[in-house]
């Protein structure tokens, strides 16, 4: 069994990446039907927080449907991130978790996200001071190091496990590898292997199918794995790693009425979150990941972003699904 404090998550538990713009509330609610055993919030700016910016509040917004989850923050500044955690802690969550992983030039090039992977005596007070202000479990997710000659993750994790963290994720790839190349889970098995290294470890990258799963599983020794981009339009891949888990079997792929009605689900959760107007909008980037690979989707695309109604968009699934399973019947 694998636990994070008190927190059980089963033998072998799947976690669902936190994403920024992607894995927000409606996102996180088809993905639980789907399967995924601990979700995260999109990563929240400490600072954001702090100063009670809209944008970052609303990310704290958690629905008991999603439990177990985590609330991830992240800022450069020990005191800021104090706070936040917090402040996070508050919103109710199962535990806080800390993003020293992020890549992206305006967080990591101020000191945040996978650029404090430049000065581990800073990220572990900052992490020291966290655990120490919060009651609920914390936990890390971070990268290799800041590239291939700087790779850190071996003291990383032992500087985090010392100072109470109590699960560390690691996204096998460097900051400078941003999402590109083959992530690199040899390392992640040496954390793993570590005689003095007792906490839970998560792998995350490039895990897109059952079989890759059952591969790093057996090969790398991890406790869980996080996924993140395989998820996108796509939540059945948590159900379907579990049942190729238990059985060495595949699961016949989602019928297009199914990605119809998850869509639609996810755009129902996405209107009554964010309201009409902003939920429709946002919805847009989800439409051709639901529906990727079936042929002649482009012209419904483009109607469904163009799409002004709830009621309007749902017609328009509707019409995909009679079209495509006409096309199958002919």
């Amino acid at each position: 069994m694998v636990r994070i404090g008190n927190l059980e998550l089963g033998e072998f538990p799947l976690l669902l990446a936190p994403m920024e713009d992607v894995s927000d509330p409606p996102f996180r609610a088809v993905c639980k039907d789907k399967g995924a055993d601990l979700m995260y919030t999109e990563f929240i700016s400490a600072d954001g927080l702090i100063r009670d910016a809209e944008k970052s509040v609303q990310k704290l917004d958690i629905y008991d449907y999603e439990r177990p989850i985590g609330i991830q923050i992240f800022g450069d500044k020990i005191d800021a991130m104090r706070e936040a955690a917090a402040i996070a802690e508050a919103a109710g969550p199962e535990l806080v978790d800390i993003n020293y992983g992020c890549p992206v030039k305006k967080v990591a090039c101020k000191g945040a996200g996978a650029g404090i992977l430049l000065d581990l005596p800073k990220m572990q007070k900052m992490t020291e001071e966290i655990v120490k202000r919060c009651t609920l479990p914390v936990t890390v997710k971070t990268r290799l190091g800041w590239d291939e000659k700087n790779i850190k993750i071996l003291e990383v994790a032992k500087r985090l496990q010392d100072v109470g963290v109590q699960a560390l994720t690691i996204h096998a790839r460097t900051r400078y590898q941003l999402y590109k190349g083959k992530a690199d889970w040899s390392y992640i098995a040496e954390v793993k292997n570590l005689p003095d290294i007792h906490i839970p470890i998560f792998g995350n990258g490039d895990v897109d199918s059952p079989e890759v799963a059952l591969e790093y599983r057996n090969k790398y020794g991890v406790d869980g794995i996080m996924i993140g981009r395989a998820a996108i339009g796509y939540p059945w891949i948590f159900d379907e790693i579990k049942h190729y888990f238990k059985t060495g079997q595949k699961l016949n792929s989602p019928s297009l009425s199914e990605r119809v009605e998850v869509c639609k689900k996810h755009l129902l959760k996405s209107v009554e979150w964010k309201g009409p107007k902003k939920g429709i909008f946002e919805m847009r980037m989800h439409y051709s990941n639901y529906f990727r690979g079936y042929p002649n989707f482009k012209p419904f695309r483009t109607r469904l972003v163009e799409a002004g109604s709830y009621e309007e968009v749902v017609e328009i699934l509707e019409e995909v699904k009679a079209t495509f399973v006409l096309d199958v019947i002919q």
